[in-house]
């Protein structure tokens, strides 16, 4: 009894060591052959380990629109007056162009002091104060984000800014099962491969892990200068396609 309780206070002086000595590369095993405690503190990572990559070609469904009213005037009361009546009628132009109220979401005030330098004073002047009012609209229709974009800027006028549009999937789940299967497909393959040329019979998965790729905003430039007044067609928007990409990486234990 005396001994089991000397080799069990030996285990846990040697796993402290490990634990200050900070080895993520090495890994500890414990066990017991005939009645005997063993340790193995050089355990490498076994097996074959390989990632995988699936893409998938998706046509966006939703678009994102970032849009808002900048109003400045020489007093804040002033400016948030022409800046709330503005972006009434923003929301009110989206409202009749089907966009939902709970698609509509505010992402950032602001009221700043605006100022300019005085050679005479050699210091700042204020001359007015600037309101900011963004918002995110999300559009389901995406076929109808140029004729949206048309009402905003001709209900808001000079106040309207406009700053991007992203595209994306409003249900992205069917196209990353169908990546994931293409990743998996294409680990496994390497593996396979991999087994092949060392000359070892590949054995059954031991570690998954994934991870996804979410597509940046598309930027339109052109949006903002729709802006400065009411086009005399309809704002042309193309969606495209976008890529969805997950990878995976897994680890094979090589079979007896």
């Amino acid at each position: 009894m005396k001994k089991l309780w000397l080799a069990v206070i030996g285990v846990v002086l040697i796993l402290a060591v490990v634990g200050i000595s900070g080895c993520s590369s090495e890994g500890v095993k414990l066990n017991t052959e005939n009645g005997e405690l063993k340790i193995n503190l050089n355990s490498q990572q076994e097996g074959i380990w390989v990632n995988g990559t699936g893409k998938v070609m998706a046509v966006p469904d939703v678009a994102i629109l970032s849009l808002g009213i900048e109003a400045q005037a020489t007093s804040v009361a002033e400016a948030q007056d022409q800046a709330a009546e503005a972006m009434a009628e923003v929301i009110e132009a989206l409202k009749d162009q089907g966009v939902a109220e709970k698609d509509i979401q505010t992402q950032y005030f602001s009221i700043q002091r605006v100022t300019r330098w005085d050679e005479d004073k050699y210091q700042e002047t204020v001359i007015g104060y600037r309101v900011t009012n963004m918002v995110t609209a999300k559009i389901r229709k995406v076929a109808e984000a140029g004729i949206v974009i048309d009402a905003v800027a001709a209900a808001g006028g000079d106040y309207t800014r406009i700053n991007s549009i992203s595209f994306t999937v409003d249900d992205p789940s069917p196209y990353y099962e169908e990546a994931r299967e293409k990743a998996v497909a294409d680990a496994e393959a390497k593996a396979k491969l991999l087994a092949e040329v060392a000359g070892v019979k590949l054995g059954k998965p031991s570690y998954i892990s994934e991870s996804s790729y979410v597509p940046s905003p598309i930027y339109r430039q052109d949006l903002v200068e729709a802006a400065a007044g009411v086009p005399a067609v309809e704002t042309p928007i193309s969606p495209g396609e976008m890529e969805i990409t997950l990878t995976v990486q897994l680890a094979y234990a090589i079979a007896d």
